[in-house]
């Protein structure tokens, strides 16, 4: 079996309660279920695509909690890689920037230009089925998050670099 994470979008203590979000992965038969953060990150072991195990915690959620959200999945090996090869490195990037990777279920059928920049935030590259932006943090302004909807829409989920690494430790 293989280990993966799936990050939900939209997630927080106020809206899912970590036990029963676990409980619901349980249910669906997936192994060694273990939430992160607090903030729609699950690890687990199971067999089968990505695509398939999104429908099939996607449902697990809609039968036990009577709500779904929206789900991408990744292997920890995949993510090991993303980290590995770090693609931050290539760009110059201000010493308090946040790196943050997005997550798409899939490549847009067009791809715009990259990077793209405003007010601090900028989106520098798409790799594979994410988006890798960094900003430099500033009070009241999540400009980044409407930038990368506004470009890619909101059938996303973002974390930081840092979550990242936690969740491919997992």
């Amino acid at each position: 079996m293989a280990r993966f994470v799936a990050f939900l979008r939209g997630v927080s203590p106020m809206n899912a309660k970590m036990p029963e979000l676990k409980r619901s992965f349980e249910q669906a038969g997936f192994g060694n279920v273990r939430t992160l953060l607090s903030s729609g990150n699950v690890a687990f072991d199971a067999r089968g695509s990505e695509a398939a195990l999104v429908k099939k915690a996607e449902a697990a959620m809609e039968a036990s909690l009577g709500r779904s959200f929206r789900t991408q999945v990744r292997s920890v090996e995949y993510l090991q890689a993303l980290l590995d090869a770090d693609p931050f490195a290539a760009f110059k990037l201000a010493k308090d920037a946040k790196r943050v990777v997005t997550f798409i279920p899939q490549l847009p059928a067009k791809a715009p230009a990259l990077p793209i920049e405003k007010d601090g935030a900028r989106i520098l590259l798409l790799r594979d089925r994410e988006i890798l932006t960094a900003y430099v943090p500033m009070p009241g302004n999540p400009v980044f998050m409407a930038l990368i909807e506004k470009t890619f829409g909101k059938d996303v989920t973002t974390r930081t670099w840092d979550t990242i690494a936690k969740c491919a430790a997992a």
